[in-house]
């Protein structure tokens, strides 16, 4: 097997999801080229961090014909799909149009991963069964990013002059009803964070550098902290490029909610407490070992105790005090690491 195609679509913590199917992919074909076909400010995380070596933009517009009946293909992309051993897809295609077409360019080996998940065993459990037809068994479904060396020097620039450990918050998700009132979050931060009160004194929490996560689906929540916080000394992340972002959460103490962001700081690396209501975790939480769970019984957000959080979040900075700075890993290529100089 010399060239295996993955198309990967969806958002974030899907794609972040699928990283213990594509690991467990390398690990079988550890001098195939693997390619991925997704949405490439996501599938960035993946291309020369040992999973892949290349990927394409699953928006490319002559891509369209693959998915109408009968259409003329064209003959670029018909000749790359064909160039591949094995497509392995996860793409939505109930009426087989995308698959029909995939054969009239001569594609033989297709292999399709699920589109939708159900509530049966974990995703990324899920994400990974499609490769026993290849003989290969998932056994890690712990997703981990692998940071470069660039990415490394700009969390470095970014983060300078914030203490350690960084507390880190992202007080959104792609839902509503995932999140946690935005009021909580402004408690949270003014009675726990890195915040002076006029008598000099700081939070709980004591005196720490704090960082505010903030994507484009987050604006709004993003804009009532800003207002709310704007004399105080609080970083924000708006909008950095995920291989960028990953990297400046890599060693933070993070506190989120149910999205891809969170699955991205728990692949990073991060100390993650994630604040979980209508959802799953046990379908849908990160399997790293660095994530902690809070989860609202009744399945309100809302319900979960700003007590309960700063708990938490206590108990994590007083763990990371006690541990000795690791070496950082920079990848070279297929997961091989050199210990980074500075």
């Amino acid at each position: 097997m010399n060239r295996i195609l993955v198309i990967r679509g969806g958002a974030i913590g899907d794609f972040i999801l699928t990283l213990p199917a594509l690991k467990a992919l390398r690990e079988g074909f550890p001098y195939a080229h693997i390619e991925i076909l997704g949405y490439k400010h996501i599938a960035v995380l993946a291309q020369n961090r040992f999973y892949t070596q290349a990927i394409r933009s699953i928006e490319y517009g002559a891509l369209a014909g693959f998915f109408a009946k009968n259409s003329k293909l064209p003959a670029e992309l018909a000749n790359h799909f064909a160039s591949f051993d094995l497509i392995i897809s996860y793409l939505y295609d109930p009426d087989g149009i995308f698959e029909k077409n995939l054969r009239r360019c001569g594609v033989e080996n297709l292999i399709h991963g699920p589109a939708k998940l159900d509530d049966r065993e974990h995703a990324a459990r899920q994400l990974a069964r499609p490769l026993e037809e290849l003989g290969l068994r998932a056994s890690d479904f712990a997703p981990r990013i692998y940071h470069s060396t660039e990415g490394r020097k700009f969390a470095e620039d970014f983060l300078r002059g914030m203490s350690r450990p960084i507390l880190a918050i992202h007080p959104g998700s792609g839902s509503e009803t995932k999140n946690w009132p935005i009021e909580n979050w402004i408690e949270f931060g003014s009675r726990s964070g890195a915040f002076q009160s006029a008598t000099g004194e700081y939070g709980r929490l004591g005196k720490r550098s704090f960082l505010i996560v903030a994507g484009e689906a987050d604006e709004t929540r993003c804009a009532r902290l800003e207002s709310e916080w704007e004399d105080r000394d609080v970083r924000f992340a708006k909008n950095l490029p995920l291989p960028h972002l990953a990297a400046v959460l890599e060693d933070s103490i993070f506190v989120g909610h149910d999205s891809g962001i969170s699955h991205l700081a728990a692949a990073a690396g991060a100390k993650c407490i994630l604040l979980f209501g209508p959802t799953d975790p046990d379908i849908w939480a990160p399997m790293n070992e660095n994530v902690e769970v809070i989860r609202a019984v009744s399945g309100k957000l809302s319900d979960i105790g700003i007590i309960e959080v700063e708990a938490a979040v206590a108990v994590a900075l007083s763990a990371a005090r006690c541990v000795p700075l690791k070496e950082p890993q920079t990848t070279l290529s297929h997961g091989e690491t050199a210990t980074a100089t500075s």
